[in-house]
C-alpha cells in the first residue's frame, strides 16, 4: 500500500521524449505566424492597415483556430488528457475541412483580383501555389487521421501539416532582404522550419521517424513541383477557367 503513491507519482512525472520537439515547434509556429500577420490581421488597429474582405477575415480566423487547436491538443497530451484530445480531434477535422474550403475560395478570389507577391509571377500562375499548399496539407492531415491510433506518426503528421503552411507567414515577415528575394526565399524559410523540426526529432531519437521522412519529403518535393506546374501553359489555361467560374 505504501508503495502505490510513489509509483503513481513517478509515472505522472515520467519524462515525455517528444516534449522538446512539440514545445519548440509550437513556439516556432506561433512566432512566425504572429510576426508575419500582426500588421494585417492580429494588430490591424495598431498598424492601421487596409480593411480585410469578409472572405480574407474568415480565412484568418479559421487558420488561427487551426493553430490554436495545435497548441491546445499538444497541451492536452502533455497533461495526459488524451480523452479530451480525442474529442477535440473531431472538431479539428471540421476545422481542417473548413480551412481547405475557405483557402481555395481565398486563392481564387486573389487570382481574380490580380494578386501576386512578385511581378515575375502572374496571378494565374501564382494560383497554383496556394492550391498545391492546400493539397499537401490535406494529404498530411488525411495521413494523420488514418494513423490516429499510432500516436507517434499521427502527431508528427499533424505538426508537419501546420509547419508546411507557414509560407504565407514567412512571406510577410518584416525582413526587407527576405521580401526582395521573393518566392524562393519564402519557400526556403518554410522548408528551413520543416528541416529544423525534423532535425530536432531525429537527433533526439537518433533515427528519422518514417512519418517525418515521407511527410517532409512531400512538402519539399512539392515546392519545385508547384513551381513547374505554375509555369506550364496547361495550368495557366486551367487557372483561367477556374477564375472565370467565379467571375
Amino acid at each position: 500500500m505504501s508503495g502505490t503513491p510513489v509509483l503513481a507519482s513517478s509515472v505522472a512525472r515520467a519524462p515525455r521524449p517528444d516534449r522538446p520537439l512539440f514545445v519548440f515547434s509550437v513556439l516556432l509556429v506561433l512566432t512566425v505566424v504572429l510576426a508575419g500577420f500582426a500588421p494585417t490581421f492580429y494588430l490591424k488597429s495598431v498598424f492601421g492597415t487596409p480593411p480585410l474582405s469578409t472572405l480574407l477575415f474568415a480565412h484568418g480566423v479559421v487558420m488561427s483556430t487551426w493553430i490554436a487547436l495545435l497548441v491546445v491538443q499538444t497541451a492536452l497530451v502533455e497533461f495526459g488528457r488524451t480523452d479530451l484530445h480525442r474529442r477535440l480531434g473531431v472538431a479539428g477535422v471540421g476545422v481542417a475541412v473548413l480551412l481547405v474550403v475557405i483557402g481555395v475560395a481565398a486563392a481564387l478570389d486573389a487570382a481574380q483580383r490580380g494578386f501576386s507577391p512578385t511581378p515575375q509571377v502572374t496571378p494565374l500562375m501564382f494560383l497554383a501555389i496556394p492550391l498545391v499548399d492546400l493539397l499537401v496539407f490535406s494529404i498530411l492531415v488525411g495521413g494523420a487521421l488514418a494513423m490516429r491510433r499510432k500516436s507517434a506518426a499521427h502527431k508528427r503528421l499533424m505538426l508537419l501539416a501546420t509547419v508546411g503552411m507557414l509560407t504565407p507567414a514567412v512571406a510577410r515577415l518584416p525582413i526587407d532582404a527576405l521580401k526582395e528575394a521573393g518566392l524562393p526565399a519564402f519557400f526556403g524559410g518554410m522548408i528551413t522550419c520543416v528541416l529544423v523540426v525534423v532535425a530536432i526529432d531525429t537527433v533526439r531519437h537518433r533515427r528519422l521517424h518514417p512519418a517525418f521522412g515521407w511527410g517532409a519529403a512531400l512538402i519539399i518535393v512539392g515546392v519545385p513541383g508547384r513551381i513547374a506546374l505554375a509555369q506550364s501553359d496547361a495550368w495557366v489555361s486551367i487557372a483561367g477557367r477556374l477564375v472565370a467560374l467565379i467571375s
